[in-house]
């Protein structure tokens, strides 16, 4: 493929493919026995796009996906691009107000849904958001609160009031001639926007975050490239495909060489091991307590790990021990760690395969093929030297369109030379190899999972009795951090912890309920009345002792 960078489309990346591997596994799922060729493969994502053309999804309509990692959708990841439409990933642990304001701040048109995901009915939830769904006609919906959304999809083969199921879909593909097919993919840029992804912001609400074809196909190429993939690589992917983790870093790095994904609908440690020793796996992916779990189970020593090389840690900090017993006991000396932010669609540096110890556990690389990498003062922006911190800083090709409808954001977000501001702290040292030291704002890092107090106190500040809240990190043993709440009550109010619990309940994801709740009756400020947060931090390892905490 070269050194340079390609400006082609996610679905003529698909088609290289199946040109030069057709019969090479796509796509595997091991608990179901499903497998599709990439010929294969390839026939499903024209189905599903010419029955999307054929029901009237325009080139640029936002189709959003609320599904866990199922067969379909990675079909419908390469469907929407081959038919110039933007595919929204939802959070499978969103709730009721989270998918709202996705659906309003997005504009979105069309939604894919399954059932539902753990305690959450999804079907039941966008009937009580669009009841329209019940009543009205397929395909002309006119939705009072979301007056973009135009229609509905099951993700799935049962009929549901209101929605399209999937085989219907599929039959749908005849109505679309091979000619209007191949037109509409003719008229696609690779600097189209596909892909549009929520991330929590600072301010709070989360922002769109606009990746092109160029962004992400490119990415994903250089992902693959350090991990030395070929078309003989076979993937193990237990991390959510809503993420870019499981999209870019998963899906598109193995497309781009043709390799084979070996799926999981969810991660589940005895899962993985069987997934890896039965399709003979020789990448895996997870974030550091996947990992753990995976080291730690009672079952580990009955699996064979003996086919996996590489792969990749990633979503926060890996613990040195851990990294040596991944490479000790599972093989993995090819190991890659990757850093990134969605917004720089989402890999800016990445170790390689013949990084050292330190270097893969201290560091999180030197910067990918094309992207530049630079320390900045957070204050004058002016450019730091090698051993100084300050914030990290990217551009090239990575750096997203934009976050969407929100010019002030991205202006925010990426500066006049187009340097991609990513918030965080870090080092460099003089052969390049980059250290994340510290994080910028408050940021909670749950389990790999982005969390910002900002996000839950806004949502905190609606319930009655409470004054004031500020939301802090708690240090825990198994997820790095769980979120901490601590709350000034109105006088009188008569609140218990479980009642900020239960207010959160079905309302926001389930990882973002405050763990940890203390009633104070102030904060710790500074001079000029700012609230210390850290000490906030400090204070909970008193608040909150138990087997999992550690200290700060």
């Amino acid at each position: 493929m070269g050194e340079a960078l390609r400006s082609i489309t996610l679905g003529r990346l698909l088609d290289e493919a199946i040109e030069r591997h057709p019969d090479n596994e796509a796509i595997v799922y091991v608990d179901r026995d499903f497998r599709l060729t990439y010929r294969q493969f390839g026939e499903v994502v024209d189905r599903l796009a010419k029955g999307l053309m054929a029901l009237g999804v325009a080139k640029g309509e936002k189709v959003a996906v609320w599904a866990t990692n199922i067969p379909y959708w990675v079909a419908l990841q390469f469907a929407t691009a081959k038919i110039g439409a933007v595919l929204l990933t939802v959070n499978t642990n969103y709730k009721s107000a989270e998918l709202a304001y996705l659906l309003e701040q997005s504009e979105c048109e069309n939604v894919f849904l399954i059932d539902g995901y753990m305690d959450t009915d999804y079907l039941q939830t966008l009937y009580d958001l669009v009841p329209e769904l019940k009543t009205q006609e397929r395909g002309r919906l006119q939705s009072e609160r979301f007056p973009h959304l135009k229609r509905a999809f099951f993700l799935g083969m049962e009929k549901h009031r209101g929605c399209y199921a999937l085989p219907e879909v599929m039959a749908m593909a005849a109505m679309t001639a091979p000619g209007d097919y191949a037109a509409r993919q003719a008229q696609l840029d690779p600097h189209d926007v596909v892909n549009m992804q929520y991330t929590s912001g600072t301010t709070g609400f989360p922002k769109g975050v606009m990746l092109t074809h160029y962004n992400i196909g490119n990415n994903g190429f250089w992902i693959g490239e350090n991990q030395r993939f070929t078309a003989a690589d076979r993937v193990c992917l237990p991390v959510p495909l809503f993420h870019c983790f499981g999209c870019v870093l998963g899906v598109l790095a193995a497309v781009s060489h043709a390799a084979t994904l070996v799926i999981l609908e969810k991660f589940d440690p005895v899962q993985v091991m069987a997934s890896v020793e039965q399709e003979r796996c020789t990448a895996l992916y997870g974030v550091p307590t996947m990992f753990i779990a995976v080291l730690d189970h009672k079952l580990f020593d009955k699996f064979d790990f003996s086919s996996l090389r590489t792969g990749i840690m990633a979503g926060s900090p890996c613990p040195v021990h851990v990294m040596r017993q991944v490479i000790e006991k599972m093989y993995m000396r090819e190991i890659t760690i990757c850093y990134g932010l969605t917004e720089g669609s989402p890999v800016i540096t990445q170790t390689l395969p013949g990084d050292d110890m330190r270097r893969r556990t201290e560091t999180v690389g030197r910067a990918m093929p094309h992207i530049e990498v630079k320390i900045v003062d957070p204050e004058t922006h002016r450019e730091l030297g090698v051993g100084e911190q300050g914030e990290v800083c990217c551009r090239g090709y990575n750096v997203m369109k934009g976050y969407y409808n929100m010019p002030e954001a991205t202006a925010k977000a990426i500066d006049a030379d187009g340097w991609l501001h990513s918030g965080d702290l870090g080092v460099m040292d003089a052969d390049g190899y980059l250290a994340i030291t510290g994080r910028h704002k408050d940021m909670i890092i749950r389990g790999g999972e982005n969390i910002y107090p900002r996000e839950i106190e806004e949502f905190l500040y609606r319930m009655e009795g409470i004054v004031d809240v500020q939301v802090v990190g708690v240090p825990s043993k198994k997820y790095g951090e769980e979120v901490g709440a601590f709350v000034i009550k109105k006088a009188g109010a008569d609140l218990i912890a479980d009642d900020i619990r239960d207010f959160c309940r079905g309302q926001i994801s389930r990882f973002k309920i405050p763990k940890h709740v203390a009633f104070v009756d102030g904060y710790p400020m500074t001079a000029s009345g700012k609230i210390q947060k850290y000490k906030l931090k400090e204070l909970s390892v008193d608040l909150f002792p138990g087997p999992d905490r550690i200290p700060v």
